[in-house]
């Protein structure tokens, strides 16, 4: 039963909270299917990995540091940190070339979804470890539901953000980039973990969380707010070469679907959202420097086509 019950209370949590983050991205959403496979790899072999060369990592530090209360600190404050953080964004490295991963919007998506799934396994371990009465028990669901579980997916959508603004880069400024991320990532972790390993830590523990959930709320919006601007500076170009009405800019750039055109277009919903992958796709283009720039073009067509064909049957059913 213990097992049932904490398969339930790690799962039902992460799974919403990830369906949660997926929709906070409101202009172009990733595939969900794609989304729920770095919630795997967090999951799955993230955790894996952790556990592999945590171990040696432990092992090796262990010859340096003296004393099991001092070794035990440096495992949770230190290797952990490290170690985790390394496993869980080593798969965003693969994520990132995917074609459509193109804004900071994205590097939070999928790094949160990364850190959700390790959050995940990781609660079901501490449930059927440490739970060993219903009060330690619900306590524990509690705990690592509302804070190290959400910890582990703001620290990994952290690194995810810096390596988003890294696929436009090279040399050695996609480099300092990258390792800065990772120290981000780092540091929130540590600083959790730092926090909780303290005498009478509850509230530090709390506040301290409660920053970095804030910090990376703002970087939601900041996210959000540039795919807004993208999406305008874009299509704006579309309007002036004819394509797009003047009229239906607001209406597209926008994150509410409710707005009608004027002109009417027979299937707004469909209009938005082949506009909206075509303000990315210039963006990507604009900005790519490697072989993409053939697939992007040859989205832009199709596109534009899709968009013209769209325009003009709603003009021939008035």
């Amino acid at each position: 039963m213990i097992y049932l019950a904490s398969a339930a209370a790690a799962i039902i949590p992460m799974l919403l909270y990830l369906v949660f983050i997926w929709k906070l991205d409101r202009y172009e959403r990733e595939p969900f299917g794609f989304v729920f496979k770095n919630y795997l790899w967090g999951a799955f072999g993230a955790i894996f990995l952790t556990l592999v060369f945590g171990f040696f990592f432990s092992a090796f530090a262990s010859v340096f540091i003296p004393g099991k209360n001092a070794f035990s600190h440096f495992e949770t404050i230190i290797a952990a940190p490290v170690v985790e953080e390394l496993m869980k964004g080593v798969f965003l490295f693969i994520t990132i070339n995917n074609r459509k991963f193109d804004n900071l919007t994205d590097g939070l998506v999928y790094g949160g979804a990364i850190g959700l799934g390790f959050g995940m396994t990781e609660n079901f371990l501490y449930f059927i470890t440490y739970g060993s009465n219903l009060n330690d028990w619900i306590t524990l669901v509690i705990m690592r539901t509302l804070f190290s579980a959400a910890m582990h997916c703001v620290s990994t959508a952290s690194f995810g953000a810096f390596l988003s603004y890294t696929k436009y880069l090279s040399g050695a400024k996609k480099i300092f980039t990258i390792i800065a991320g990772f120290a981000v990532a780092i540091l929130i972790h540590f600083t959790w973990n730092l926090s909780v390993s303290l005498d009478s830590s509850g509230l530090i523990g709390v506040i301290s969380l409660l920053v970095i959930f804030t910090v990376f709320g703002i970087m939601f919006l900041i996210s959000v707010f540039n795919e807004k601007k993208i999406i305008y500076r874009e299509l704006l170009e579309e309007v002036n070469s004819g394509l797009i009405p003047a009229d239906h800019l607001k209406m597209i750039h926008s994150s509410h679907n409710k707005l009608k055109l004027i002109p009417p277009v027979s299937d707004q919903r469909d209009y938005q959202s082949v506009a909206i992958k075509l303000a990315f796709r210039k963006y990507q283009l604009r900005n790519s420097i490697n072989s993409d720039r053939y697939y992007y073009e040859e989205d832009i067509k199709y596109y534009r086509n899709f968009i013209r064909e769209l325009l003009t049957q709603s003009t021939g059913n008035e």
